[in-house]
């Protein structure tokens, strides 16, 4: 029950601290520490999230006109730009990294499936993409990217069902994204989204060792044996349905398993796809519908770009950048704590929304979060009595 706390705090409540305490044991970030700790930190980065805060003059700006309420907000007794950016650069990033993910797994658990997914499929539904997050090489020089170029890539494993990352890995912008699958760790029995980026034959068979499937867009150098063909519906798009071997030399040693390769139509773009998937049970207009829920993760990067703080750093060395993506993920998924706990009805951008100019009001959160009908309006005077003509 809310007894004049401030929505901020009301918000933190949400995070498990004694969780984020036992990490910092782990990697000792409050060794030497005096009174700005790891937990005051992480804090302030959030709050620097929600409000949108472009750099860090900018977030300490911001704050230092409310000293007086850092107690309450958990910014403990404040700290200087110095000191901020020197915590930004020496404390290890693993803490927050696996608080992260600490707390994906809490926003997982706690979240119902969207609504506009559609499949009748037991597993979990995951689309694996990246997307790169441009950084000036004379000022990120260890991002090197091209020669005039850096960048990093934010690889995401996003739960297609709940609207969750699952997984994150960040990298240079050099990297291959196919490399990026040597770090995921695949689940029995659910369901795995790529792009043709991602085509590696040796890395899907590793898919279908784990017991997993895996829908891909294949490439238009495809060397394909069929051995026999489904019955198909060229009325709902699907072109073609067959079963078949990869017949390449160094790809059929790779992948030396059943295949089954899909050819879509789709009306909406007037394009011909074709589908790669080691699932031969699902029909293939499931298997067509499982590779449209791709463009989700396309969505997700494009509103975690626009709405949260990845884009403009606060810090210039790689732990700091990537305590700031994870601190990003973090407020995500408090958001998404907030709105499954309390069953708000509203979306994640409008809650945060709201949350960037309320930070410091003392509503109840439950409160400020719900739904208004502003429609239902009485009037000023609708106690009047009614004049009768008759």
């Amino acid at each position: 029950m809310n007894q004049g706390k401030f929505v901020y705090s009301q918000l933190t409540d949400f995070l498990p601290k004694r969780i984020f305490d036992g990490l910092v044991d782990k990697y000792v970030g409050n060794k030497y520490v005096k009174h700005f700790s790891c937990w005051n930190q992480l804090l302030c980065m959030i709050f620097g999230q929600i409000t949108g805060r472009d750099s860090l003059r900018d977030l300490m700006v911001s704050i230092e006109p409310h000293s007086p309420k850092y107690y309450h907000l958990g910014f403990g007794k404040g700290t200087s730009r110095s000191n901020f950016s020197n915590a930004n650069e020496k404390r290890s990033y693993k803490i927050f990294e696996d608080y992260a993910f600490h707390l994906i797994d809490l926003a997982r658990k706690s979240s119902i499936s969207d609504s506009d997914f559609l499949l009748n499929i037991d597993g979990n539904v995951y689309a694996f993409d990246s997307t790169t997050i441009d950084l000036c090489l004379s000022v990120f020089w260890w991002a090197e990217f091209r020669k005039t170029k850096g960048g990093i890539k934010l690889h995401t494993l996003y739960d297609i069902k709940t609207s969750i990352p699952s997984f994150i890995h960040i990298s240079t912008a050099s990297v291959n994204d196919m490399n990026a699958m040597d770090v995921l760790y695949y689940e029995p029995g659910s369901y795995y989204i790529f792009d043709r980026g991602y085509i590696d034959y040796a890395r899907l068979n590793r898919v279908h060792q784990s017991s997993a499937f895996f829908v891909a867009r294949a490439k238009d150098n495809l060397q394909f044996q069929r051995l026999y063909s489904n019955k198909v519906c060229k009325a709902n798009g699907v072109l073609l349905d067959q079963v078949g071997r990869l017949t390449g030399f160094y790809v059929s040693k790779k992948y030396p398993q059943k295949l089954r390769r899909i050819r879509f139509y789709d009306e909406e773009t007037d394009n011909e796809l074709e589908f790669l998937t080691n699932n031969l049970s699902l029909t293939s207009e499931e298997i067509a519908q499982l590779y449209k829920y791709r463009w989700k993760i396309e969505l997700f990067f494009k509103w975690i770009k626009q709405h949260l703080k990845i884009k403009s750093f606060w810090g210039t060395s790689k732990n700091a950048v990537k305590i700031q993506i994870y601190s990003a993920i973090i407020a995500y998924c408090m958001v998404a704590l907030v709105r499954n706990k309390l069953k708000v009805d509203r979306s994640t951008y409008e809650i945060l929304q709201i949350l960037s100019i309320s930070l410091l009001d003392k509503t109840p959160l439950n409160e400020l979060l719900t739904n208004q009908n502003y429609k239902d309006v009485k009037e000023l005077y609708d106690k009047q009595l009614k004049i009768s003509w008759n």
